[in-house]
């Protein structure tokens, strides 16, 4: 990772927002937190370490996104670095929770050793389960992950296990302890977004822990709808660190999470075939 910002871009933050008026709503959408695990966090937003030009401007995107879950891939960190510049050197854990990642494992063994080494060198015990089904995509594989969730839930760690986005497997993974579910919303990467509406709305109505959609978020009309679906969060890397302004996409992202928790929660208008007049035309003056 080199150091210093983008040639003709500065890492710093957009002024901060506007405070919001007080008043029962804005107390209610303060209440509204996230409980995860043993903890509770404000932000909804998920935020990796990949793909930054230089460390300035990843730290500044992830002060612009509000974030407080940081997720690493093990895997492509030097751990015997650590202290000494290495990426996580970089990484605030007095502020930021950090989510160690099996990015790179392709069987169920390779992901409970690299876990285990997370919890050994760093003493972390939260994990973004990954493990991969094939060597030439990141696609979820559905024939290891199941049994890799139940070897480190017996093991007291607090598993994310990133998977397709099938009810079904969902649904499994919950039942063996997992504290979420993660399904794509489109292949990792991709920027496609939400693909399978459809699929999201089941998982989410049929979960009974929270629903955070990781890989194929593009733009913040992505972010907004993925949590309009339901979905309790969202986890990003490469829709902030692959845009032209990782700072402000972060915190477009940031705004699109809070906007689509909101719609959610207020509850959006039927859709219709036809119209219907904005200002009802019964007791019009003639």
């Amino acid at each position: 990772m080199t150091t210093g910002a983008k040639t003709g871009e500065s890492p710093t933050a957009d002024p901060a927002e506007p405070e919001r008026p007080s008043g029962e709503p804005a107390a209610a959408d303060a209440a509204d937190r996230l409980e995860l695990g043993d903890r509770t966090f404000t932000s909804r937003l998920i935020l990796g370490t990949g793909k930054y030009t230089d460390a300035e401007t990843m730290v500044a995107a992830f002060e612009a996104s509000g974030t407080e879950m940081i997720t690493v891939a093990l895997r492509r960190v030097d751990l015997d670095e650590l202290g000494h510049g290495s990426l996580i050197d970089h990484i605030d854990q007095d502020k930021y929770l950090l989510l160690p990642n099996t990015a790179g494992c392709y069987d169920a063994d390779a992901a409970i050793r690299t876990a285990r080494l997370a919890r050994e060198v760093g003493g972390w015990n939260w994990i973004n389960l990954e493990v991969i089904g094939h060597p030439g995509t990141p696609s979820p594989g559905h024939d290891a992950l199941p049994g890799a969730t139940r070897a480190l839930v017996d093991e007291d760690f607090i598993v994310l296990p990133y998977t397709n986005d099938d009810p079904v497997v969902c649904k499994k993974l919950q039942a063996l302890g997992a504290a979420a579910v993660m399904p794509l919303g489109a292949p990792i990467g991709s920027g496609m977004g939400i693909r399978n509406r459809a699929n999201l709305r089941i998982i989410v109505e049929q979960a009974e822990v929270p629903v955070i959609v990781d890989a194929g978020v593009g733009t913040a009309s992505d972010a907004a709808l993925a949590m309009e679906l339901g979905a309790d969060g969202v986890l990003m890397n490469t829709g902030v660190a692959g845009a032209e302004n990782p700072v402000r996409m972060a915190r477009a992202m940031k705004l699109a999470v809070e906007a689509g928790r909101l719609a959610s929660r207020a509850g959006r208008i039927p859709r219709k075939l036809y119209a219907t007049a904005s200002s009802p035309v019964d007791g019009l003056i003639e």
